[in-house]
């Protein structure tokens, strides 16, 4: 059903003739006539009758432009509800790793509610692949991911990504241990007979650990799996293993956060949508909103711990 014949019912009920219709919307008599018929075709009823020399509508035809009247309505709240320039109302899906969330999307979602009451921001907590499996299938608008400079994901061309944040990571080892200085390849090679601690739903920092650890001619003994922060921390306390930690994350008693440079080992932070999708306002203004966060905490010498489940 064309919203255009809808608008022409609505002015033939309002006007009460084909031809003020007509010259009102700048066409023809003709056009008019035609537009009313093909409607009460996609309809399957009549919607006007003869009335001497003129037309009048039918009780069908009256009460379609009733309803004509609520849709057009919808329709242009619509259009003005998705327009780039509309004050944004709607609810964005977020899916993403739990610091992501917890430092700089929280804070979003209460600037939203005293500074765009209308736009809600609903939050699942995922990993970069469950979140990007969320955004293919179009379970989510916006995908909070992060991939490593010795890891990067794999180009997706369905989607567009923008950069957000980096952080510096380190090696978590015990206090007790002598880490010493040097390269990172230097670095590993400490530690090349000790266990390894990996995330359990993310292999990115397996494959960061496999990397180093083969530069400093070691296979590394993945033991153990987490993906909370403060867990791996414990381990570490634990004894059980070694693992990578943010370079900015404040270290348990007990542990010792090395820090890894020639290479460094930076995590890439990255708000993912699909292409297209950014011209909606609502999602817009919060991926606008996490950039604006992330340049207050660069500005303030912020730089939160970024991590998988921590």
């Amino acid at each position: 059903m064309e919203t255009r014949r809808l608008q022409i019912l609505v002015e033939l009920a309002r006007l009460g003739s084909m031809r003020a219709v007509a010259d009102m919307l700048e066409t023809t008599t003709s056009t008019v006539s035609q537009q009313i018929a093909a409607l009460a075709r996609d309809m399957g009823a009549a919607l006007i009758e003869p009335q001497g020399r003129r037309v009048r509508l039918t009780p069908a035809g009256r009460r379609l432009a009733e309803h004509a009247v609520t849709i057009l309505a919808a329709v242009e709240a619509a259009q003005h509800d998705l327009s780039p320039g509309a004050e944004p109302n709607g609810t964005v899906r977020v899916a993403g790793f739990a610091t992501a969330i917890r430092t700089r999307l929280l804070p979003v979602v209460t600037d939203l509610a005293v500074a765009h009451p209308r736009v809600r921001v609903l939050i699942r907590e995922h990993e970069p692949a469950e979140a990007l499996e969320l955004l293919a299938e179009d379970g989510t608008d916006l995908a909070l991911t992060y991939d490593y400079n010795l890891a990067p994901a794999a180009e997706d061309p369905s989607v567009r990504a923008t950069a957000l944040w980096t952080a510096r990571w380190g090696l978590g080892v015990p206090a007790h241990a002598d880490a010493g200085e040097g390269t990172t390849a230097e670095v590993f090679a400490r530690f090349d007979t000790h266990s390894w601690i990996v995330n359990s739903r993310n292999t990115a920092d397996e494959t960061v650990i496999r990397t180093l650890a083969s530069t400093a001619g070691f296979t590394p003994h993945i033991t153990h799996q987490a993906d909370s922060l403060d867990l791996v921390q414990g381990m570490i306390v634990a004894g059980l293993g070694v693992g990578l930690l943010p370079m900015d994350t404040a270290p348990l008693p007990g542990v010792r956060l090395v820090p890894l440079a020639v290479p460094e080992v930076e995590q890439r932070v990255f708000a993912v949508a699909r292409h297209g999708r950014l011209n909606w306002p609502p999602l817009a203004l919060v991926t606008d909103l996490l950039l604006g966060r992330t340049g207050e905490a660069a500005a303030g010498g912020s730089g939160e711990a970024s991590s998988g489940g921590a």
